[in-house]
């Protein structure tokens, strides 16, 4: 039996989820782990839904399907994306979201509508909802909500701070290095005081976590 981690990002065209699934994958090389990144599914130009798969493990990753109910951690940049992929997430398994909705290709064209109160649905389900536009841009790096994201999934992961670091260093262009690692660093600042919070308050980690 495999002892892979998989981990499902999805988002809209233009949010950064090929980039999150890269440095994601490089962060897992660095840390040890054998790694890979699944091909894209739908539409990657700006509107479009977009959906990738990381596994990583010790032992080398030979599989990457990833059927529903599968994933270990679902990463959503935007609610709509999260809902439709709620079915992805295995039992124990749990699901980040950007706490932010953007209209997708088919809603801009007319053929589909958003759906009503997301949010509480995503927090029935147990998501962890992150403000992760708002503290993407107070720290200088709107466009950063991706790397936002990433950094919230590595209170999750067994990688050390540094390693992330140092692929972003790598990874990202050179003009924005600074700017990502500091959207890191942002949020997984905020997932660890939401931890602690919950932590303090005797949570027993159910339910959705907004800041």
């Amino acid at each position: 039996m495999s002892n892979a981690t998989t981990v499902l990002l999805c988002g809209v065209g233009g949010q950064g989820t090929i980039l999150a699934a890269d440095l994601l994958a490089h962060a897992a090389l660095e840390s040890g782990y054998d790694a890979k990144v699944s091909e894209i599914h739908g539409m990657s130009q700006r509107g479009g839904a977009v959906t990738t798969v990381v596994r990583f493990g010790k032992d080398p990753v030979r599989s990457m399907v990833s059927d529903e109910g599968c994933a270990d951690c679902v990463v959503s940049f935007e609610t709509t994306e999260a809902l439709r992929n709620l079915p992805n997430v295995r039992e124990g398994g749990y699901l980040l979201v950007a706490d932010e909705s953007i209209q997708p290709l088919p809603v801009l064209i007319g053929r589909a509508s958003m759906p009503e109160g997301a949010c509480e649905r995503l927090a029935e389900a147990g998501a962890t909802l992150i403000p992760a536009s708002q503290i993407a841009t107070e720290v200088g790096s709107p466009k950063s909500v991706n790397v936002v994201l990433l950094g919230a999934l590595a209170t999750r992961l067994d990688f050390a701070q540094d390693a992330w670091e140092r692929v972003i260093a790598r990874r990202v262009p050179p003009k924005t290095v600074e700017a990502n690692q500091a959207a890191f660093r942002a949020g997984l600042a905020f997932a660890q005081g939401a931890a602690s919070q919950r932590a303090a308050a005797g949570s027993d980690g159910e339910g959705a976590q907004r800041a």
